[in-house]
């Protein structure tokens, strides 16, 4: 695809959004075709930019060729403002300076977390109001002794929650949500709209092979962190699509045979200060899996 179509696409993708003024009646919808990269949608999770502010990371996004981002709480606002955090607590002249930025860079917002909130149902609530405002498609969190509560919400809001997944923890035995067949014990029997922010990084960290995890959570997978590893079963780098041993191909052979369609957050922890070009080839290779079939 061009340097032109892919411009336009990102164009088409953002204005689905701000045409509507971030309607909240998307929410129901599917993540516009127009937000694809080939079969996909496909951007970053802001945490890949972690040294970097939310405006920066919205436009490094785009640099990498990406069309959708997944916010993450805390993460400061901007170079110029760089005390002040961007998370659901923002305030409405925040939120439309974000806004701004997302239009100016034609990036769709997707996702938000991974949240831990600690404030009952009132905090659940202005969560799920800020992905309204924002007219998101997920929330993310670990939160699972919180589900008949978000269940609740999901209901009510009509938008999904996926529960993320880090790396086993050998000195916590309480802490079972590395097992993708333990998350979809939890999801199995909840609304469709709850299930799994599949982290491919953290599966291979603990030991699983990421496209059995896929797998296994068929049908409940809500979005992704997709990260490639150059080995099974350590803590390691990420590394740019296709180097590893993650079998990416085989992850997008199995995601488009389950009909997915929620985003692809890369979530690249790897070379923090200078990831953009390792991004964009991660991108790159969604983009060359798609035309090459």
């Amino acid at each position: 695809m061009s340097l032109k179509n892919r411009f336009l696409g990102g164009v088409a993708c953002a204005a689905s959004l701000v045409a509507l003024n971030f309607s909240p009646a998307l929410l129901a919808e599917p993540i516009p075709a127009s937000c694809k990269v080939g079969d996909f949608v496909v951007g970053c999770q802001a945490y890949t930019f972690n040294r970097f502010s939310v405006m920066e990371a919205i436009e490094k996004t785009a640099q990498a060729g990406g069309t959708v981002i997944e916010f993450y709480p805390g993460q400061k606002l901007s170079p110029e403002q760089p005390k002040a955090k961007w998370d659901h607590n923002a305030s409405p002249e925040t939120i439309k300076m974000v806004k701004d930025q997302l239009a100016k860079y034609h990036i769709r917002p997707v996702s938000y977390g991974v949240v831990y909130p600690k404030g009952g149902e009132a905090e659940w609530r202005k969560i799920f109001d800020f992905a309204k405002e924002m007219g998101l498609y997920s929330i993310t969190t670990e939160s699972v002794g919180e589900l008949d509560l978000i269940e609740k919400l999901v209901k009510e809001y009509d938008i999904k929650v996926g529960i993320h997944e880090h790396k086993k923890r050998p000195d916590d035995a309480n802490y079972k949500i590395w097992d993708p067949n333990y998350v979809l014990s939890l999801v199995k029997d909840r609304d469709a709209r709850i299930g799994a922010c599949a982290d491919t990084g953290h599966w291979a960290s603990s030991g699983v092979t990421p496209l059995e995890g896929i797998k296994i959570l068929k049908g409940r997978i809500v979005s992704l962190h997709l990260k490639e590893r150059t080995e099974i079963g350590k803590q390691l780098p990420d590394a740019i699509y296709g180097t590893g041993v993650s079998n990416i191909k085989g992850i997008l052979d199995e995601l488009k045979d389950q009909k997915f369609e929620g985003p692809i957050d890369i979530e690249y922890e790897n070379n923090w200060d200078h990831s953009v070009p390792d991004v964009a080839q991660c991108i790159g290779f969604v983009r060359g899996y798609s035309t090459a079939k």
